[in-house]
């Protein structure tokens, strides 16, 4: 099937189930003990949107090359992600109850496992990465280099550290745009530029656009989720709604207000659309996608 001729809904489910398929391969039980391992697919295999992995094959798509080629590395970047839910949901962080519609996963097992299972999904992405032999040996340290700085305490793992300290406070708009652009922004902006490496591309204007482009996608999916987390229930969001206003937590509704938050959105959605343009992708599934992320109702 040729992903070029997918309008995006057949391209985000075709890519799914290869997504899905091939992280549960990635996490076959072997010598895994069995509590860790079905803790580990019960938080993996939950019917996540698989956004992050999907971005990053559609960027392959839009710099010309095969996504099939590069279900390794959009595996490993759910992987990542999902040991981040894990972790975030735990008492010590935020502290939830529901995950994409069921028991997060130190609910429905306990504490320890879900730190374990967080920390087996981390280890296993790279472990995807190192030993992607489809790439070059230079390709490879290039997208394990990339995630890393994306997940670490620059990227993800720093956000959430300011976050968890900016419960209770008012910041200002640069702030909170830094505190997202690190927790939620990093590992989007990585997927595009993961994308673009896949491809050997690794710099000239093109990645720096793709660049600017991913910059923008990821506040903007920042947003939206402020503007959900208002205007959505919990049985839709398969989260718990409402919980960043119960919590204190800085958003930018919260900071804006709801109209204003959604002019910001829609802002940032015609800046990533226009940086495609400048590098003759306004039609690629990337543009779809910053459409899919702001009109999104979940």
């Amino acid at each position: 099937m040729q992903s070029n001729n997918l309008n995006l809904e057949a391209f985000f489910q075709h890519y799914r189930i290869l997504i899905d398929r091939r992280l549960a391969q990635a996490i076959r039980p072997s010598a895994i003990a069995p509590s860790l391992h079905e803790a580990m697919r019960y938080s993996l295999l939950n019917g996540g949107k698989r956004i992050r992995p999907l971005l990053m094959l559609a960027t392959v798509e839009a710099t010309d090359g095969k996504p099939e080629l590069a279900l390794d590395a959009a595996a490993a970047v759910e992987l990542i992600h999902c040991y981040s839910l894990i972790h975030d949901d735990l008492p010590a962080m935020d502290d939830d109850d529901l995950r994409r519609g069921k028991p997060t996963c130190h609910i429905q097992f306990d504490e320890a496992t879900a730190i374990l299972a967080g920390d087996a999904l981390q280890t296993k992405g790279f472990e995807l990465l190192a030993n992607a032999e489809q790439f070059s040996e230079t390709t490879r340290l290039r997208l394990i280099q990339c995630l890393t700085q994306a997940s670490g305490p620059l990227g993800m793992v720093g956000g959430q550290a300011v976050d968890l300290s900016a419960v209770g406070k008012r910041l200002d708009l640069l702030a909170l745009q830094q505190m997202h652009k690190m927790k939620t922004g990093a590992l989007l902006e990585a997927c595009v530029l993961m994308g673009a490496y896949c491809n050997q591309l690794s710099n000239g204007q093109t990645v720096d656009t793709l660049r600017r482009f991913a910059a923008d996608i990821g506040l903007a999916f920042q947003i939206k989720d402020d503007i959900l987390d208002v205007e959505v229930d919990t049985a839709t969001l398969g989260k718990t709604g409402g919980k960043d206003a119960a919590n204190q937590k800085p958003t930018y509704t919260s900071l804006l207000g709801l109209h204003a938050a959604k002019v910001k959105a829609d802002e940032l959605r015609i800046n990533a659309i226009d940086a495609l343009k400048s590098i003759g992708l306004e039609h690629s599934r990337l543009a779809e996608i910053a459409h899919y992320v702001v009109d999104r109702n979940r």
